[in-house]
């Protein structure tokens, strides 16, 4: 079975900075697609960017565009989120999710909160 650690998450200031790691154990990580999603409190998960296998192709969701960098690292089977210039809005728990064919893998998540 695939496993995602998360890790990274805190307390941080409107207009700071957070990266996030994400470690992939188990299977071949250079197969995998990597995506981040959020869930904020009382709200749905929903997308945050989307790297696939050879980050080659990146997606952000327009409310992280331009603040928000995804990336990863084949030989530490990792993948990462840089958040900068963040607001109070980006606040939730956030995900990190592996797809490779059909299959979907999720993480335990790790919380953001940004104060204002």
């Amino acid at each position: 079975q695939v496993q995602l650690v998360e890790s990274g998450g805190g307390l941080v200031q409107a207009g700071g900075s957070v990266r996030l790691a994400c470690a992939v154990s188990r299977g071949t990580f250079s197969n995998y697609q990597m995506a981040w999603f959020r869930q904020a409190p009382g709200k749905g998960r929903e997308f945050v960017a989307f790297i696939t296998s050879s980050g080659g192709s990146i997606t952000y969701a327009d409310s992280v565009k331009g603040r928000f960098t995804i990336s990863r690292d084949n030989a530490k089977n990792t993948v990462y989120l840089q958040m900068n210039s963040l607001r109070p809005e980006d606040t939730a728990v956030y995900y990190c999710r592996a797809q490779v064919l059909a299959n979907f893998y999720w993480g335990q998540g790790t919380q953001v909160t940004v104060s204002s």
